[in-house]
């Protein structure tokens, strides 16, 4: 059975053969406290090498991770504490539309004159100029709770005086 040969692949392994060979050689020119000086220093890169690719990394990570995963704890109970309020949402009884319109209402005003209500059967669409992220927060909290409303569409944009933009609501549990 005739082997195929790959002439590129033997004249790269000749190349490496020569190139091995020379460096041999160099090395066999060089005197023993050359080939001293040059074996250390080979160790010194060997072993920063290995520092940078393999221990600093592994020990970054061993340092860095109760930080990580205090923090990923702290994102577990939020999350957590979210799933329970949702389910507590679900479960509640629903509130008629007159009632869920005047706690919106309610909701709106307490924004002051930085919001607009627009109610428009089950839809509710509020404009906002200039609310502090704190602000928009507690209103969207209160609106889901007390009037049922869930948020459909936003937008907003974030200015020096806080958010700008309009947000459209559905009242009752649709």
């Amino acid at each position: 059975m005739a082997s195929s040969r790959n002439p590129a692949g033997d004249g790269l392994a000749a190349q490496f053969q020569q190139a091995k060979g020379q460096a041999l050689a160099q090395w066999q020119a060089l005197g023993e406290r050359e080939r001293l000086t040059l074996g250390v220093a080979g160790v010194l890169l060997a072993l920063l090498l290995g520092w940078s690719v393999l221990l600093a990394p592994a020990l970054r990570t061993l340092k860095t991770s109760p930080a990580e995963l205090e923090k990923l704890e702290l994102q577990l109970q939020q999350m957590q504490a979210q799933a329970v309020e949702a389910k507590a949402l679900r479960a509640a009884p629903a509130v008629p539309p007159a009632q869920a319109q005047a706690a919106l209402t309610a909701s709106v005003e307490h924004l002051g004159p930085a919001a607009r209500l627009n109610l428009t059967g089950d839809r509710a669409i509020v404009t906002l100029n200039g609310v502090s992220p704190e602000q928009l927060q507690a209103w969207l909290g209160e609106a889901r709770s007390a009037a049922r409303a869930r948020p459909v569409e936003a937008q907003l944009t974030r200015g020096p005086k806080g958010f700008a933009g309009s947000i459209v609501l559905v009242l009752g549990n649709n």
